[in-house]
């Protein structure tokens, strides 16, 4: 009976995991197409992140309707409004962070809400884990600084000098490069603390959101109240952005462009919601874990090749193979707890999927 389970769990989630590869790639695709916009504009972070959530909120509280139904208690409604403000914050410096470091390292860098592992671990006195997770949270801060350094950029990876300029010159054309998709900077480990911090924030709303409610259709709705409360908290930075732009000698005005605000409002913030609750209910993947890194990884690989980025797939391998370590190593304990289970029925086995999730 559970080996013809086993067999057939696979096959029967299939279709939910194509959904998950889609939609992961619109939305990276969306945040590519955000970071051009922004890099040609020079437009304010703070206002084209406000602008496209405000027609969001808007949408979501149109789906969801959290007035109707069964009435929400205050237990569940000011935790959520307490998650927007530190939605606003995530979206505010994860913009800054995109703008600063690029796709790739803002990408990766969501990834470091896993060292809430470590922190729970600490905290809980769980000290025969604990050295897995410091070692995981090692592996995580190297992978960071070598993303800082430059490693998974063409002009300035070691592979790319040294051994794999030909695969390099295959996968992108030093004379044919986007004039507008030019070289990234190295940076320094303090140019990517913001988008570290977004990442373990990012991290932090979802754990608040799992734990207000485990309902699905209950978390759809409040959902919908953190994104109308992040709208709400975002608004005097987008009013200040505003005013101090048009006081000073840049531009006055936001640059529209159709594709980068439709985009990431139906793919970076509506679709990714909808795509990530999927893959926590039914496909069982947390967003900081190996599994959903791979994909992320894979969808970065055709899109830094599509636009013709700055971009050395081996150095960027290896950043990715260093952090999916780390992110194992930190999440070590659940999947030990998991692994020494046995469940003498489907049922038992559904029961235990349907817990919370460790971040």
């Amino acid at each position: 009976m559970m080996s013809s389970l086993r067999a057939t769990y696979p096959f029967r989630h299939t279709p939910l995991q194509i959904i998950h590869v889609i939609g992961n790639f619109l939305r990276i695709w969306s945040v590519y197409s955000m970071y051009r916009y922004l890099i040609q504009t020079g437009s304010s972070v703070g206002l084209f992140i406000f602008c496209c959530l405000l027609p969001s909120s808007l949408l979501f509280l149109a789906m969801q309707k959290p007035w109707k139904g069964r009435p929400l208690s205050n237990q569940q409604v000011v935790p959520s409004i307490i998650n927007g403000v530190i939605t606003a914050l995530y979206f505010s410096m994860w913009g800054k962070g995109l703008k600063s470091c690029g796709p790739v390292r803002t990408i990766l860098a969501e990834y470091a809400g896993a060292v809430l592992g470590v922190l729970s671990a600490a905290l809980y006195g769980q000290g025969k884990h604990l050295w897995k997770k410091v070692g995981g949270l090692v592996a995580m801060m190297l992978s960071f600084y070598l993303l800082s350094r430059g490693w998974a950029m063409g002009t300035h990876s070691p592979f790319d000098i040294l051994f794999c300029s030909k695969l390099n010159l295959k996968l992108r054309s030093k004379e044919n490069l986007d004039a507008e998709a030019h070289p990234e900077e190295i940076l320094g480990m303090k140019d990517m603390i913001v988008p570290i911090i977004a990442g373990i924030l990012s991290a932090l709303r979802r754990v608040i959101a799992r734990r207000v409610s485990l309902k699905n259709q209950l978390k759809r709705r409040l959902h919908a109240i953190t994104i109308t409360s992040a709208t709400c908290f975002l608004f005097p930075v987008a009013m200040w952005d505003f005013i101090t732009g048009s006081t000073s000698d840049s531009t006055s005005q936001l640059p529209f462009s159709a594709w980068a605000f439709g985009s990431f409002i139906l793919f970076g913030v509506i679709l990714v919601f909808y795509v990530d609750s999927i893959a926590e209910e039914r496909l069982h993947m947390v967003f900081s874990s190996p599994r959903h890194l791979m994909v992320a990884g894979g969808c970065m690989i055709i899109l830094e090749i599509f636009y013709q980025m700055d971009f050395s797939l081996p150095g960027f391998l290896l950043c990715c193979i260093i952090l999916g370590f780390g992110i194992y190593e930190a999440t070590a304990l659940e999947r030990g707890k998991k692994g020494t289970q046995h469940f003498d029925s489907p049922e038992e086995m559904l029961d235990d999927m349907k817990s919370p999730l460790p971040t």
